[in-house]
């Protein structure tokens, strides 16, 4: 009897696990824009135009993924340097230091493809590597608000400022 009772407390824990997980994972995305600094041998600063997708799932802990594609290039030595695309995903520990602001770090993967043009001759580069970084999210009204990071992405740092919704 008493393992049947301990059988039946561990299955409805089991069970109500995700709903607990559903009933607090909360959406955001953000669209804004980073400044990269690449150095792979020559410095150069390039500007991308970037949205990220987020799963919340407590207040601590998020899943997000992100997508660049470059806006502004850069020319070095009379060769055009710009950002083709850039995606990544990370794993991103929150902490709430008020009710509608909050620091964060974030770790992951991400993929950058970059273009060198020089006299007509186009040459393509990838650049696959972890990523880190930290930030902060300031909210204006309970759905909107402001983020601004910095992330390393192996050759590359990028400082961003987006515009954050909640879902």
């Amino acid at each position: 009897m008493k393992t049947t009772i301990i059988a039946a407390a561990a299955a409805c824990a089991l069970l109500s696990v995700p709903a607990i997980a559903q009933a607090e994972t909360s959406f955001y995305t953000t669209l804004g824009y980073a400044n990269v600094q690449a150095d792979d041998g020559v410095d150069v600063e390039l500007g991308a135009g970037q949205v990220r997708v987020g799963a919340k799932f407590n207040q601590f802990f998020a899943v997000e993924g992100e997508a660049a594609h470059g806006v502004n290039d850069d020319t070095v030595g009379g060769v055009e340097v710009k950002l083709n695309n850039q995606f990544g995903v990370f794993a991103v520990a929150s902490y709430p230091f008020a009710e509608r602001f909050e620091v964060f770090g974030r770790v992951g993967y991400s993929t950058a493809e970059f273009e060198a043009n020089f006299a007509g001759v186009k040459e393509t580069e990838s650049n696959d590597d972890v990523a880190y970084g930290v930030g902060a999210t300031a909210f204006f009204s309970e759905r909107n608000g402001v983020r601004l990071d910095y992330t390393n992405y192996g050759d590359a740092d990028a400082w961003s400022v987006a515009y954050v919704r909640k879902w």
